[in-house]
Parts: C-alpha cells; structure tokens; sequence
C-alpha cells in the first residue's frame, strides 16, 4: 500500500493537490467479483472480460447510399458514363438472385447487400435516369466509393470492446448489433454515504434555531448516480461517539467505499477524526487547494478482515462537491474496474482578471461561453465562498489554477472543468 502520511513535498504541511491524488491512485485496488446480466440492465457498468466478435459487422459487403451500384472499372474518367439499369431494386435484407452483366447496374438502398460482382455506387443526387439507363458526370466518382466491406466495423474474432469499458447507450448497441444477449461484468462498488453534524437536518424536518438542511447528501447521491454505483445512503449522524461508531461499522461491513462529509477539520467538535483512526490507516491531511483543504483517505478494517475505503470530505458544502471531483471521482472509477475517464476540459480565455497565490491550486465557479472573435471565453459567478451552494448552480464550469500558478490576467488561458454531465 502507497504511504499515504504527509508529503515532504508538501510545503507548510499542506500537501499539493497532484500528490494527494497520486497516493490514492497508488493505493486502491480495484474490485474483481463478476457477474453475468442481460444486455438491457448493463448500462453503467463495468465490462469485466473482452467482448469477442462472432461475427463480421457489416455481414457483407453493403451499399452506403441510396444509389444505383455497378462496377467501379467501367467508370470513364475523361467524358460520362452511361449504364442500363436492370434487375429489381435492391432492398436492405435482400439478395439480388441474378447477376448483373458488365454495362449494367441495379438501383440499391442504404445498408443493402451489394450484388456479386459490383463494387460501387452512385448516389441518386449525383446522376441522371433516363429511358433505363443512368448517366454521372467524369469526375464525380471513384472506384470502390459508397460501399461498406464486410468486416469494416467489427471482425469475426476481434475485440469489439475491451474489459474495463465503462457501458453507455452506444455500448449496449454495438453488443446487440453482435447477436449478444448478455454480458460479463463487474458487480457494482458499493458506497455508504453519510453527513455528521449536530446541526444538520434532514428534509421534512422542522429546521431549529442555529440548524441547517443536509444538502451534502443530495449533491454527492447525485454525483455519485453518474458513475453506476451502488449507493447505500446511511442518513445523518449525530455527533456522538456510539452513533458514530455503530454507523461507521455499518458503513465498513456492507461497502467498499465509506464516503462522508465534515468533521475532518482542526478544531471539528466531534469525534469523527477519533472513531476513523481507531478502525484503519486513515491520513488526515491538509491539502493546498481552495475550496476544500481538510480531507482524509485510508483503509478502514472491520470484522471478519473487511475492508473499505474511506473518503472523507469537508463539510462546506461546495468545498464537499469539489473535492469529490478532484480525489473521489476518478477513485471510484478506478475501485471500480473501469478505464479512466477523464474530467472533460477545455482551454477558454479569462474574461476578468483573477488573483491567485502560488502554493496552493484553486477551483473557481464559472460560466464558459463561445468567444465572438472564436474559440471560448470564461467568468467567474461572483463570490466564491465555499458555503455558497448557489454558485455551483449557475456556473456551467470549474476554473482550475494550478498550484504553482499565480494570478490570471484579462485574455489568459485557463484550464476549465465542464459540469455538462457531472453535476
């Protein structure tokens, strides 16, 4: 397991993003138990074998247009060709029982069998039909053009997608487009959640003097659904030592992942920090970043030598969200099985300036939009505390500064995190 203590890279004991990230990608394992579901329940997860192709995709040599087909060495290339058009047309699941004769072409659709013999088509667009015959142009076609060869997509034998893919709509498709009716995959990581806090009130809930709704939960249930995983929501935890614990033995026997938000800070008034230690390996550290800064990682054992991996979060609730995506998200990926898959970013053009301090990385809210003069730029929402929960609500991006960069002038480039897809 990677040592998972402060850093000696980690200036004022505040440990650079970068490094953070690293020791958890160095300490996880991911899951390995498989299952086999049908096709139509495997969006969202994780491909635990190669799907092999059993068949060629396309199964034969097909037409890519609507068009007439005919052979490609019978194209003049200094005045017209001209053809007589014979046979039926050829539809998609059809096959042309009679041969086509050299002069001769057969009208076809899109994704039909090309007649033996024919190699090209002539879209419809691109030629005239006349008293039987068809006519194009010298110059408007090549040899070979319009016509998909068998085996193009997939080939017989051949990977059509490898163990780790994380399943889409897309995924599903191209399996069925194989004749598989059902796949090999890795059972779900399992994630218990839950927020600590005496202050904390769950909906429904009379909201008392000095107490505040529990929108942790909801946002990270929410980021967690975008990834497949299995989510067992624990609720809300009093800061108290025996529902701390009973919750957190919970927490450890039926998951992988134990994720929570708040009492990691210096100063919290709770015993989580206490009850963590007790039952693992946990590192509390102090990151270099904004928002966020406490955070804790590490195993936690339970009985019968179980094991789950913690994520603990801080309480604010934009700093809870963006920690996620910078040390939970790809873990989870990762525990999972799954291929990593990147946070999607653009590079965008700051439209104000910025201040920033070197030694620390930054995440700031904000909108990107198209540039007139082409390419994109970036705004900040405003203020951008991390208690500020509305903010995430009308950026559509995170700025992200890296640690050793300072601040940003008016036209600068800057790295953008999209939310499209995430929150």
């Amino acid at each position: 397991m990677a040592e998972l203590g402060p850093s000696p890279l980690a200036a004022g004991n505040e440990l650079p993003v970068a490094v953070a990230r690293q020791a958890i990608a160095d300490a996880l394992r991911p899951i390995t138990e498989r299952e086999t579901v049908p096709l139509l329940t495997a969006l969202g997860r994780v491909l635990a074998e190669d799907v092999v192709s059993p068949i060629d995709v396309p199964a034969h040599d097909n037409s890519a247009m609507d068009g007439y087909a005919f052979r490609g060495a019978e194209l003049c290339t200094d005045s017209p060709t001209s053809l007589v058009v014979t046979g039926p047309t050829v539809l998609a699941g059809m096959l042309l029982d009679q041969p086509v004769q050299p002069g001769q072409c057969v009208r076809i659709m899109t994704g039909a069998v090309m007649p033996a013999g024919l190699d090209t088509v002539v879209p419809q667009e691109l030629c005239q039909v006349a008293e039987g015959r068809v006519s194009l142009a010298a110059g408007v076609l090549r040899a070979g053009e319009n016509r998909r060869k068998q085996g193009e997509d997939l080939a017989r034998g051949k990977p059509a997608l490898t163990a780790g893919r994380l399943l889409g709509p897309a995924e599903l498709g191209l399996v069925a487009s194989l004749g598989i009716a059902e796949l090999r995959v890795l059972r779900r990581l399992r994630v218990a959640l839950f927020s600590t806090g005496n202050e904390l009130r769950t909906l429904g809930q009379p909201l008392d003097e000095g107490c505040i709704y529990d929108s942790n939960r909801y946002s990270l249930m929410g980021a967690l659904a975008r990834l497949g995983v299995e989510v067992i929501d624990l609720g809300l935890v009093p800061d108290d030592p025996a529902r701390l614990a009973a919750t957190l033995d919970e927490a450890i026997a039926r998951a992988d992942v134990v994720l929570t938000s708040g009492g990691v800070s210096v100063g919290d008034a709770d015993h989580t920090k206490d009850l963590l230690a007790s039952r693992g390996e946990v590192a509390f550290w102090k990151v270099a970043m904004r928002p966020g800064r406490p955070f804790a990682f590490g195993p936690l054992h339970g009985g019968s030598a179980k094991t789950a991996w913690l994520f603990a979060l801080p309480g604010n609730p934009v700093a809870a969200l963006v920690t996620y995506y910078v040390f939970a998200r790809d873990a989870l990926l990762a525990l999972a099985g799954a291929q990593p898959r990147p946070l999607p970013s653009l590079k965008a053009r700051s439209v104000a300036a910025i201040r920033k301090r070197p030694g620390r990385s930054e995440f700031q809210r904000a909108i990107v939009s198209p540039a007139a003069e082409g390419g994109w730029e970036v705004r900040l929402t405003g203020a951008q505390g991390a208690g500020i929960l509305r903010s995430m609500t009308e950026a559509n991006a995170l700025v992200v500064l890296g640690h050793e960069q300072g601040s940003v002038a008016v036209g600068d480039e800057v790295s953008v995190w999209l939310f499209e897809g995430l929150v």
